[in-house]
């Protein structure tokens, strides 16, 4: 990061300074800040990796009201926890958090790592969350860099290189750990994150506003929007996938997902994806002849549901099936159940079931 050289001590002084004392008029009154209690944050860092605050929030207070210790969350079965979960999406964190809590609770008998290194041997806790719970937990002097960290950092000292180059990223960390101060750490890292949220935002940024505007060069330049530089975003493709309604004496047929993967644990209306030239009804009946061992006769469209996940979008179009022979068998699922509408509540589902679901 030839563009960024180590900011001077006067500079990081006066950095650590501004963005604390900004940070105590301005922070967020948020449901897990003013504690130190490692459970909550933990549980709050996790919920928003890939989560907007706003989003997260109610999910975090339901969730901690159902678990309030990590024996609670050890002890639930993982139908109850990806529930509370359920709309939220990236369930491969429940499924770490909930394997996690089963570790902490009976491994370490309740105990917490109260270092970053210690967080980083946690399921599902990577470098930014070890450091984020390290240091506001523990007051362990350890650094966080996530997509609001990276702008702040890069439009402060006007980083032009890619910040999605892996050069980039590891000189970004360094200068993130030059930065944090060996008192109040857990508070400068929250501010740095408060500032990209609130003020230093991707777009339209709020310099008159911003604590740091006179130690910004990206600002004295006139840059603030061309950073950070980022690699063009690839074409997202686009699947399209069926699903079927099978009712059989006012029951429809779920399928659970295997624990690995896209949407591991959640039940689901089940079908796959369309195959390249062939009709919805063609690919219903491929789908639930080889994956459940059944017969349907395709009926009328209940919806079609665009999705979007991280990766690629899907359309879903969701058809009433009638049940015309044989007994379903899990092959892709890990269990099948017949339920009745009003039991629906009971089960966590993908947010396009979601939608559907009502309609039946």
């Amino acid at each position: 990061m030839n563009d960024a050289p180590s900011p001077p001590a006067r500079v990081v002084s006066a950095l650590r300074r501004r963005l604390l004392a900004w940070y105590g008029r301005h922070a967020r009154d948020l449901p897990w800040r003013g504690s130190r209690d490692p459970y909550a944050i933990w549980v709050s860092e996790i919920m928003l990796q890939q989560t907007r605050i706003d989003q997260g929030t109610p999910y975090f207070e339901r969730f901690m009201a159902a678990f309030p210790t990590v024996f609670d969350l050890a002890a639930a079965p993982e139908d109850r926890v990806l529930k509370l979960w359920e709309g939220l999406g990236y369930y491969a964190r429940a499924r770490n958090l909930h394997r996690a809590a089963k570790g902490i609770a009976g491994e370490r008998a309740g105990r917490f790592p109260d270092t970053a290194a210690g967080w980083r041997k946690v399921p599902g806790v990577g470098r930014y969350t070890a450091g984020a719970i390290a240091s506001i937990a523990f007051g362990e002097r350890a650094a966080v860099l996530d997509g609001n960290v990276i702008r702040v950092l890069t439009r402060l000292f006007d980083i032009r290189a890619c910040a999605d180059d892996a050069a980039t990223r590891r000189d970004l960390w360094g200068l993130a750990e030059r930065l944090v101060p060996v008192k109040r750490p857990g508070d400068f890292n929250q501010a740095m994150m408060e500032l990209g949220a609130c003020v230093c935002t991707p777009k339209a940024p709020q310099c008159a506003a911003c604590p740091a505007r006179a130690l910004c060069r990206a600002h004295a330049l006139g840059v603030e929007a061309e950073r950070p530089v980022r690699r063009a975003k690839a074409a997202v493709p686009h699947q399209e996938a069926v699903a079927a309604a099978i009712r059989k004496n006012g029951r429809y047929l779920l399928g659970k997902r295997p624990g690995g993967g896209l949407l591991g644990g959640l039940w689901e209306l089940p079908g796959g994806t369309v195959g390249p030239g062939e009709s919805h009804a063609g690919a219903l009946e491929r789908i639930l002849r080889d994956e459940l061992g059944m017969a349907v006769r395709v009926g009328g469209l209940v919806a079609s549901i665009d999705h979007a996940y991280s990766h690629f979008t899907v359309t879903v179009h969701v058809y009433r099936c009638a049940h015309m022979g044989g007994t379903p068998s899990p092959k892709t699922h890990t269990e099948l159940r017949w339920t009745l509408p009003g039991e629906f509540g009971r089960f966590a589902f993908p947010k396009a079931n979601l939608k559907v679901l009502p309609l039946l």
